[in-house]
């Protein structure tokens, strides 16, 4: 990757949105009322919002040309075949299931898979995921690697999974409990991570040996595949697209949230191999999503979702896309603040539990974190730790807490310009002066699955 101030973006700013910082006094107020949780503010109250990079890209001017083509027809939309199209040119996967978004085709795929306790290995579950495998009675696996769990650790491929711990799943359960494999690429919890073509062809090896499927999820799938043409050891003369062709043969299908590397709004599917188990998929699609060729989403919708996938494996965007986010890492870095390392594809994780190592898991320091960065410079970023990652035992209901404590700076694709990740850095340089003063959190309302979305919290 070039440095990156010896290029420019690869596009021009069509249209602008303002955004406006409101006072620190109005700040308070509205994290007051929100709860302490990010995700209870209104939008207009944030400034720069690094909450998540799902369906918050910009579009293209392909893809909005394609809005105006939408068919809306019930049955048979042109949109659908054209999307069904790119992704088997991509993927390989020749039948699709579209879905309003990604955790819709998780949905689908555990209904279809999945039976109460099963257990579902892969290298770090996200909380969609882990919370549709809960809701199903089967139990997530994460079978990271360990250095996968230490965020200081610069490894190129800290995503993979540790292929000792998922051949002992395999002998301890077998396929009479374990219905598939599941490979997150990259992998979101621990950094946006990447995994290796070489991770990626002995998981299915090992998954051959015992018969078990293998699943991809897929949601940025294009940068995991910019970092193997980076990093990986014969693959800098590879187009992204071979890459992305030898990631997918190694999968019997994928889930994807098209709201990420397809660069769209909205939208989402299962694509599938077999055409049993695609026969079995709509079978839920219709009743939950909607007919098997719109599946909750409009023509128009679908159509920009497959032209997002066209537009997201050219080179020049994805320097810049991830570009962007190691400059922000490097900037943090610079300040003396703990990150993740090497920075992902798609966001900049704040390790908050060193950060703020007075405060316990029971505490919720990262989301402690995310209160202060929102009062310093309006920026909403997202907790990945004890709130959004702790669970209750099912039998004693200690609470278990996760590995590592972190915040997630979420950068949206070709919304902000590296002003914007400036004044970033210095609101969180800002916050780290003060951290010693900052107090923890306590839950004053949780729901039972994937609670950080909706919980309260109250100031310690």
């Amino acid at each position: 990757m070039r440095p990156r101030d010896t290029y420019a973006e690869p596009y021009k700013i069509k249209m602008v949105e303002p955004i406006r910082l409101i006072s620190p006094g109005e700040r308070k107020q509205a994290i007051t009322e929100a709860g302490y949780n990010v995700f209870n503010l209104k939008s207009e109250d944030v400034y720069i919002d690094l909450l998540t990079d799902s369906g918050t890209s910009a579009m293209s001017e392909y893809q909005w040309a394609g809005i105006m083509s939408g068919d809306e027809s019930y049955a048979g939309s042109k949109n659908f075949y054209h999307l069904q199209q790119v992704i088997e040119d991509i993927t390989g996967c020749k039948f699709v299931v579209p879905t309003h978004q990604g955790r819709a085709a998780e949905h689908i795929l555990m209904r279809v898979l999945v039976k109460p306790g099963d257990r579902i290995p892969g290298n770090m579950h996200f909380d969609t995921t882990e919370g549709h495998i809960r809701l199903s009675g089967a139990e997530p696996v994460n079978c990271l690697t360990d250095q996968g769990y230490i965020p200081g650790e610069k490894l190129p491929f800290k995503g993979n999974i540790d292929i000792n711990k998922l051949e002992k799943e395999l002998l301890a359960h077998g396929r009479e409990k374990i219905p598939f494999i599941l490979i997150t690429a990259t992998c979101n919890n621990n950094g946006g991570q990447p995994v290796s073509l070489e991770n990626f062809k002995a998981v299915r090896r090992l998954a051959d040996r015992f018969g078990v499927p293998v699943f991809l999820d897929a949601a940025r799938f294009a940068e995991n595949a910019y970092f193997i043409q980076q990093r990986e050891p014969g693959y800098r003369n590879k187009t992204l697209k071979e890459i992305v062709g030898e990631m997918f043969s190694c999968a019997d299908g994928c889930t994807m949230s098209a709201k990420k590397d397809a660069l769209v709004n909205i939208g989402g599917f299962l694509a599938l191999k077999s055409e049993e188990l695609y026969q079995q998929a709509v079978e839920w699609q219709i009743p939950f999503e909607g007919f098997r060729t719109y599946g909750g989403l409009a023509g128009r919708d679908i159509e920009a979702m497959a032209r997002g996938l066209e537009e997201v494996l050219d080179e020049q965007y994805l320097e810049n896309r991830i570009g962007q986010v190691q400059c922000l890492g490097e900037k943090l870095i610079g300040a003396g603040i703990p990150i993740v390392q090497p920075p992902g594809g798609h966001g900049i994780y704040i390790d908050a539990g060193s950060l703020l190592g007075h405060l316990p898991h029971s505490q919720f320091p990262a989301q402690a974190l995310v209160v202060e960065l929102y009062l310093e410079g309006g920026i909403r970023s997202v907790e990945l730790g004890a709130c959004a990652f702790g669970h209750r035992d099912g039998t004693t209901g200690e609470m278990i807490y996760p590995a590592l404590e972190l915040v997630r700076l979420t950068i949206p694709r070709r919304v902000y310009t590296d002003r914007h990740m400036d004044f970033v850095a210095r609101a969180a340089e800002a916050v780290a002066d003060r951290k010693n003063s900052i107090r923890g959190l306590q839950l004053v309302y949780e729901a039972p699955v994937l609670r950080h979305f909706t919980a309260r919290f109250a100031r310690l």
